[in-house]
């Protein structure tokens, strides 16, 4: 092997023999967007040069990597220079697609039009219906910002009642749904979740055989899910606990509702601050993969209960909500501040990823990173304990010098760790997620809804044709 193919096979963690014509970025499992740029990284490292953004989006096939590698100058080359790359592989083609190109996860590709959530990746800038994220998370509480994803605006205070009042009325469990989440005290919260979301659809209303659920009566199954939902993943809590869920007082938040039953006591007024503003900053971000789950599914005009258990669904995959359950063993696996630079080059020698940096939209830090780090900053120096969150800053000054190439921390990153400094079981960390994104799925779902079409994108065959039958196969 050349020297950039046994950079390229090293940095993925490939063999020789995949090191083909056609491999390219998201090609193969191991060149995803870490991976990509655990890539750049190395071909800075061996080649002495910088590679800028513009460079970093042409080099996404090997051939392109190894035409650029063989065409840096000596003085480029030299070991030690920090010079920009001045040759790009401008003109080098992908590999070729047949039937033409291929967008693998569908990277690039816009497929509608949305009110509903601004995200600038390269200026991280988050913005629900023209708000920033800055201002809502510091002066709106969960309600408000769930009504102005549902209805489009922020609510007055008549308004606003209304629409606690609303919440506060759907809470109950139907009581066959409450056994079911009682037997499955021994399933992870996810799983739990995933089942008994999809088994309030059975307990809404009958509609006529055949007749497709109207705009209206999506947005009313919303709205009860956004209120049942808490509800199923405290009370699952409860359960696996050996308790019996304490049900919340009638005029308790959204917020105290959801911990007075996850904890069987009512919180304090730093653990609903923590967990209201946790949810508004989770309410909803755009087309990410569990919100397209939910619009594939409108768009079939299944119901808005069948999305959002499709959403969930997808939500609990390691790489999308998932992640946030194993940022926090993050802080156990470093165990102390000075331990985070080893650890993190450790990972990065082995090309495994470092939990909680890095996003598929956002060039610079996520931009809800500040407000769930303020939260850690609150319960830490409330327990006179500031140890997990040295180590995960630690970790994040380690991980500088990838933000150059837009691995920044995301959203995970402190999640957990706050959800730990309220005493909350780690396991429970994609589900209380999953609480304060459901208005944004019931959103964007709401949004497809209203201007519906059934989404259905092509693959390019690949595969043999033609073949005969053989005589004689077993029938």
């Amino acid at each position: 092997m050349s020297t950039v193919d046994q950079l390229v096979a090293r940095t993925l963690g490939i063999t020789e023999d995949r090191l083909t014509a056609d491999l390219a970025y998201q090609s193969v499992r191991e060149w995803d967007s870490l991976g990509h740029v655990a890539l750049m990284v190395a071909l800075e490292q061996e080649y002495g040069v910088e590679v800028d953004d513009d460079l970093m989006l042409e080099l996404r096939t090997l051939g392109a990597v190894r035409a650029f590698a063989d065409g840096l100058s000596d003085s480029t080359a030299t070991a030690g220079s920090t010079a920009p790359a001045t040759r790009t592989a401008a003109g080098i083609p992908d590999a070729p697609m047949p039937g033409g190109t291929v967008h693998r996860g569908l990277e690039g590709v816009t497929f509608d039009q949305s009110a509903v959530t601004l995200i600038d990746g390269a200026e991280g800038t988050l913005e629900y219906r023209g708000y920033s994220i800055h201002d809502l998370a510091e002066h709106a509480s969960f309600e408000e910002v769930a009504h102005l994803l549902v209805y489009g605006h922020l609510p007055d205070a008549a308004a606003l009642e209304v629409f606690t009042k609303q919440l506060r009325a759907a809470r109950a469990l139907p009581a066959p749904v409450l056994d079911l989440v009682r037997s499955l005290a021994h399933a992870h919260p996810m799983e739990a979740l995933r089942t008994c979301v999809s088994a309030l659809g059975a307990f809404g209303p009958r509609r006529v055989a055949g007749a497709d659920e109207s705009y209206t009566e999506a947005r009313e199954a919303g709205i009860e899910l956004i209120a049942r939902i808490p509800m199923i993943v405290a009370a699952h809590h409860a359960f696996r606990s050996g308790r019996e869920p304490l049900w919340p007082r009638e005029d308790a938040g959204h917020a105290e509702a959801f911990l007075t039953v996850l904890l069987g006591e009512e919180p304090t007024p730093a653990a609903v601050r923590v967990i209201d503003k946790g949810f508004v900053v989770h309410a909803d971000h755009g087309s990410n993969a569990s919100a397209f789950t939910a619009r594939v599914a409108i768009g079939c005009r299944a119901d808005m209960t069948a999305a959002l258990t499709a959403a969930i669904a997808a939500f609990s995959g390691s790489v999308h909500g998932g992640a946030a359950e194993r940022v926090i063993g993050l802080v156990d696996e470093v165990g102390a501040p000075e331990n985070a630079e080893a650890h993190v080059a450790a990972l990065q020698s082995r090309g495994e990823p470092v939990m909680g940096f890095g996003h598929r939209i956002y060039r610079t830090e996520d931009p809800r990173v500040r407000h769930l780090r303020a939260s850690v900053v609150e319960l830490s120096e409330e327990r006179g304990d500031r140890t997990g969150l040295d180590i995960l800053d630690a970790v994040a000054a380690a991980m500088r010098p990838w933000q150059r190439h837009g691995v920044a921390a995301n959203v995970d990153l402190y999640a957990g760790l706050s959800y730990r400094l309220l005493g909350l079981a780690d396991d429970l960390a994609v589900a209380l997620f999953v609480v304060g994104r459901a208005p944004g799925w019931v959103a964007q779902a709401l949004e497809q809804h209203a201007n519906n079409v059934l989404i259905r994108p092509l693959l390019t065959y690949a595969g043999p044709r033609g073949l005969a039958y053989p005589e004689g196969a077993a029938r």
